[in-house]
């Protein structure tokens, strides 16, 4: 069968490093208070020359390069993010544009922190399907632009970032032996939209809004709905969770990393963390992530890694792969 392996990562970060010291002089905060709570320590702001499409594109080059790979040998460009350039175009396209891609489609999906999950689900379907021989999977975001820099709950925990995978079909025998993504579980349930969501868009107040979250009522859901779609993962693949290599999760808030890891059953030496350097940058985190653990090279040809998700909406995910 047709397996859709990672045949290269990559990832983009903005110039400017915003830690918590400076974050205590915005609002009534405290490092300790902030690393205590989130285990954030820093986080990446972009500035106004650096946009999602433009860091998307800095983390497509990079995963290209990585995969030796150029623009033309891209069939699909599939983009998550909730905090796009414009309301249309998709950014995808504005990416594709800026690659000088002139073949091929483009488009955006939006899942909040879970998009990059839902993104490789669904370019695992096209690859699958025969619709695409190569997509370029990509999450960026600029959550700095919709935060209320007076709301001390919310402007600590988010930050700007992109990462992106280059996904090839490649044969596959149809067992858990095979590289590439081996099975991905999705979810939502939209009456828990009002605990996190922002308070604007162009059918409502015609303004992009700011974020509001309900941090209480998030934690209270999201290690149960986390560990509901990897054991779902575990059951289609016939896996055990000491087959699991590396646990690659959305990276919101260390207490979320941990009490998943925990349930799971999974050390906490298995799992990359990386919200401690870039915040919560939503859709950007596990491709961030993933970039960082392969990058130094903890991630290895052969692994059984594990993504998963949850955010706004609520949504949330898995994707099962061998690397």
């Amino acid at each position: 069968m047709i397996r859709s392996v990672v045949r290269g990562f990559g990832s983009a970060l903005p110039k400017r490093v915003l830690t918590n010291q400076e974050m205590e002089s915005k609002v009534d905060t405290t490092d300790e208070w902030i690393v205590q709570r989130t285990g954030i320590r820093q986080r990446y702001i972009a500035d106004e020359s650096e946009t999602t499409a433009s860091l998307g594109e800095a983390a497509a080059r990079a995963a290209l390069d990585n995969a030796g790979l150029t623009p033309d040998d891209i069939d699909l460009i599939i983009l998550a993010t909730s905090t796009p350039d414009n309301t249309f175009p998709a950014s995808a396209v504005d990416i594709q544009n800026r690659l000088g891609m002139k073949h091929g489609a483009a488009f955006d999906i939006q899942a909040v922190c879970t998009g990059f999950v839902y993104a490789m689900s669904t370019a695992d379907l096209y690859i699958r399907g025969g619709m695409a021989k190569r997509v370029l999977v990509i999450g960026a975001e600029t959550f700095s632009r919709i935060l209320d820099w007076n709301d001390r709950t919310t402007c600590v925990l988010f930050g700007d970032g992109a990462g992106a995978v280059v996904l090839e079909a490649q044969e596959g025998q149809g067992t858990a032996g095979d590289r590439g993504i081996l099975t991905s579980h999705l979810r939502s349930d939209g009456s828990h939209k009002d605990k996190l969501y922002v308070n604007g868009g162009p059918s409502t107040t015609g303004q992009a809004g700011f974020i509001h979250m309900e941090g209480r009522e998030v934690f209270k859901y999201a290690v149960g709905m986390i560990t509901d779609v990897v054991y779902d993962a575990l059951a289609a693949t016939a896996l055990e969770v000491e087959d699991i290599d590396w646990l690659v999760p959305h990276q919101a808030n260390i207490r979320i990393i941990e009490g998943s890891a925990r349930k799971l059953g999974i050390p906490m030496e298995k799992v990359v963390v990386t919200v401690d350097q870039h915040g919560n940058t939503s859709a950007a985190s596990i491709p961030l992530a993933l970039a960082a653990a392969a990058g130094d090279g903890r991630i290895k040809e052969g692994d059984i890694v594990l993504l998963e998700a949850m955010g706004g909406g609520f949504t949330w995910g898995s994707v099962l792969l061998r690397w």
